[in-house]
């Protein structure tokens, strides 16, 4: 199986649409989304926001869920098109052009409407390998406000031996209203996981502690050096945690 050509790459994209956008870093700010207190004060918020890269559409382009049938429409189109699977417009020519032969006629569709009632398919035009042992997780762009009309599922892709189309699926939530899919917006957001980090070997290793009077006098002190000294604190102590991340992750870096 090829690998990444440089051995630090976590990922590596493949961009196939064109003029479509690649995909970028996520970044702190959520696309300027987060409110700026949390944006100053809430490491939390900005490291999840942060952490992995936006996959955006490749065009703008419309869809309707009418209860039963889905439809779509983009511009340059008068009508709403009929969707079972379509081809992003004049890629199928583009994929046999630079494809073995015995691979011509084998494009990725751009959108697949599947036998769920109101599930959609997008394709993003790109797919990607990962490092071995690690995987994407493909998820709604973290803290960004999500556009009305759909939901998304999540799916992890153990993309370091699956080399396919980088999708997602989107559950339509109303029907008789078009919704708009912008190609300049995150659809989604890939993050990178090692894939130990879901095994079942992970998982189980977990444990509940039940009640108050299970605390351990090291959980006391941890509380009220988490908790309860910092509230005590004047005011301008407010972000002592995201203050408290940095200086640790740069004392790591």
């Amino acid at each position: 199986m090829d690998q990444p050509a440089d051995a630090e790459q976590t990922v590596r994209f493949f961009q196939l649409v064109a003029p479509a956008r690649a995909p970028q870093r996520a970044d702190r700010s959520a696309a300027g989304t987060i409110p700026h207190r949390a944006a100053q004060y809430c490491d939390a918020i900005t490291v999840a926001a942060a952490f992995g890269w936006y996959v955006f559409p490749p065009m703008d382009f419309r869809v309707l869920w009418d209860g039963r049938d889905l439809f779509w429409t983009y511009h340059g189109v008068d009508d709403w098109l009929a969707l079972g699977a379509a081809q992003f417009p004049d890629f199928a020519a583009s994929f046999d052009a630079h494809a073995p032969d015995e691979l011509k006629g084998y494009a990725p569709p751009f959108l697949t409407a599947l036998p769920e009632p109101g599930l959609l398919q997008i394709w993003s035009g790109v797919m990607a390998r990962t490092r071995p042992g690690w995987s994407l997780l493909v998820r709604p762009p973290a803290n960004l406000p999500r556009s009305g009309g759909f939901d998304m599922y999540e799916g992890i892709i153990e993309s370091d031996r699956w080399f396919g189309p980088l999708f997602i699926n989107l559950r339509l939530t109303r029907t008789h209203v078009p919704v708009d899919i912008n190609g300049e917006w995150p659809l989604f957001q890939v993050q990178p996981i090692p894939q130990h980090a879901y095994a079942e070997a992970t998982l189980g290793a977990s444990a509940i502690v039940s009640g108050l009077e299970s605390f351990s006098p090291r959980d006391w002190q941890d509380y009220d050096r988490t908790v309860v000294r910092p509230e005590g604190k004047s005011a301008h102590q407010i972000g002592h945690y995201a203050a408290a991340t940095r200086r640790r992750r740069k004392q790591a870096s």
